[in-house]
């Protein structure tokens, strides 16, 4: 109640004689000077005064229904712009909420910013028992880049001038700026605390790799038979979109997309060798990493997928030095920004006739076509329950009818199979679960991309992923945005015909009410439902929304028996052969 009466007298003395300003204004102030103009937050105590002013200062402020959700926001507001994407939650519970988003921004290499509101450090330190009392800054420090605690007004300018350097330099990542309640409401000269602002100077430059670096990668690829280029999510966060498609083009390479990273060059370019990624990850002696980590997603570059042990050469293109060798040795490593190394791979190549065998071209691109008119005949199929393909294929259509529309896509097999169904266009028009395969980013995702951008949304959800985060439609609604979402509801978690292995009468572990109206939710609070069973259906309720831009949910019924465990990576599902031998259903799985 203090820090609530400091503030209201503060900010009567900025009205009457502008001679006082306050935490709550210098903060304000703080992320205004530096180009941050929106907060992603859930409301409370210490923090709830913070949203009013920030709205009365011009600042736009989205009320989420669960941190978790406004952080995942904040997030992917911070992929699709560069700027720190800025969450703002209560102590405490709230905070460990949104801990979980600074923790996934930080392995997705996004930049974020998560501000919590806390007790003070004396209390906190002697464990007196306050309100929501947490030493959060110890708790915040392993989950993100860097963690900041203040504790006087006057030092505001300078905490979020570190936060945003912190979270884009070099590798992108999650910060954490820990605030006390009663610090809002401390009072300063206002002239004094505007000299306290410090605006941020060139927070992420560029970083061009060494001469000698280049040499080598020039040489790598000059040697190359069977070259392929895999291009990653931090390409896509670079923005050097020109340059990175002048550089596939020029040297003339199949190029691989990784999900986010799909759309920077389009999914339709003669080069894209997407429909024959098996062939390509086996066969290439040669690969160009950019902007893409070799992860689980790509098998930590091992295994039959990638052919014999120790056949590839690798250039890798990465802003951090210690990704090198994290999984394969490494030939030809650039240690630099994407935008970077592609100018100088490109400036290097003149003269040097670098260019892909033609029968390994043919072969990548007979490959890819056979597979893609294999998938054609599935995605136009009219069965009833509808199966993903055909479900697919029509939204497949949509985005092609409206390439500028984004696409936030999670689930199991709703996202394993749009992944190689759903072509994109346009760079950062993809959102996806990312690096941790993260349920529940859909709702918070979809409204970052439609608030930073304004642009049609179409948001795919598997109803298991759904679940984790189905109350933002209320957010949706209650802020007019023009996001579609397209559950596939097909009754449960992988599949929806699941059985009870004890025979009991509960219900199996991985199954959902048959036939759930989740279009009837969005109804109820004012947006637009509709529950369709058909391809012609689906393809119908997705046009007159993409159309309309109101808020929508489609709930598409899918065939409980058409997907499989855990979508394309079951393999990550520890085997039991004791199971195997009590279980007879387990040999179903």
């Amino acid at each position: 109640m203090a820090a609530t009466l400091d503030a209201e007298i503060a900010d009567e003395g900025r009205a009457d004689a502008g001679q006082l300003t306050d935490g709550f204004h210098l903060l304000i102030d703080a992320l205004k000077l530096n180009g941050i103009n929106t907060i992603y937050n859930v409301p409370g105590i210490p923090i709830t005064d913070l949203g009013r002013y920030a709205q009365a200062q011009g600042m736009r402020v989205i009320s989420f229904r669960h941190e978790q959700h406004a952080g995942y926001a904040a997030s992917v507001a911070g992929f699709l712009t560069k700027i720190p994407g800025v969450c703002m939650t209560v102590s405490a519970p709230g905070f460990l909420n949104g801990l979980t988003a600074v923790a996934n921004a930080t392995t997705n290499c996004w930049p974020m910013i998560l501000i919590s509101g806390s007790s003070e450090r004396e209390i906190v330190d002697l464990a007196q028992g306050d309100y929501e009392e947490m030493d959060q800054l110890a708790i915040a420090r392993p989950f993100c880049k860097a963690a900041y605690r203040l504790t006087y007004a006057q030092d505001i300018g300078i905490a979020v001038a570190r936060a945003i350097r912190s979270a884009v330099s070099g590798r992108p990542g999650g910060v954490y700026l820990d605030i006390p309640g009663a610090m809002m409401g401390q009072t300063m000269d206002a002239e004094e605390g505007k000299k306290s602002l410090v605006k941020v100077i060139d927070p992420a430059p560029r970083q061009r790799p060494s001469a000698d670096a280049i040499a080598r990668a020039i040489e790598v690829m000059k040697g190359a038979e069977r070259p392929l280029i895999v291009i990653g999510k931090g390409a896509a966060y670079d923005q050097s979109d020109d340059l990175v498609r002048e550089l596939v083009e020029k040297t003339g390479y199949p190029f691989l997309p990784m999900s986010m990273a799909k759309g920077i060059l389009p999914d339709t370019h003669p080069q894209c060798a997407a429909a024959a990624r098996s062939l390509v990850l086996k066969d290439s002696d040669v690969v160009i990493m950019m902007g893409a980590r070799i992860n689980w997603l790509l098998s930590h570059g091992k295994g039959r997928q990638w052919g014999e042990p120790g056949a590839k050469r690798f250039v890798q293109i990465d802003i951090d030095a210690e990704e090198m060798d994290s999984n394969v040795e490494i030939a030809a490593p650039l240690v630099g920004d994407v935008g970077s190394c592609a100018a100088a791979l490109l400036e290097a190549m003149e003269g040097e006739g670098i260019a892909p065998p033609k029968d390994w071209v043919d072969q990548v691109h007979s490959k890819a076509e056979t597979n893609m008119e294999k998938m054609s005949a599935r995605l136009q199929n009219n069965n009833v329950p509808m199966d993903y393909h055909a479900a697919l294929g029509v939204l497949k259509q949509a985005i092609t009818d409206r390439p500028d529309t984004i696409l936030v896509n999670e689930g199991a097999n709703t996202l394993d199979m749009a992944r190689s169904i759903i072509n994109v266009h346009k760079p950062r028009h993809r959102i996806d679960v990312g690096t941790w395969g993260v349920m529940g980013i859909g709702m918070g995702a979809a409204i970052a991309a439609a608030v930073e951008t304004g642009k049609q949304v179409l948001a795919v959800e598997g109803d298991s992923a759904f679940g984790f985060c189905g109350m933002e439609v209320e957010t949706i609604c209650r802020y007019k945005l023009p996001v579609c979402i397209v559950i596939f509801n097909n009754n449960g978690i992988y599949k929806g015909d699941g059985e009870n292995w004890g025979g009991g009468d509960d219900p199996a572990t991985t199954v959902f009410v048959d036939d759930a109206r989740y279009d009837l939710m969005m109804e109820a609070f004012g947006g637009e439902g509709a529950w369709v069973k058909t391809p012609d259906e689906l393809r119908q309720a997705v046009e007159t929304a993409l159309a309309s831009g109101k808020p929508t949910l489609i709930n598409a019924a899918i065939d409980p028996s058409a997907g499989k465990e855990s979508g394309n990576i079951g393999n990550l599902n520890p085997q039991s052969v004791v199971a195997q031998a009590l279980y007879p259903q387990a040999s179903k799985i």
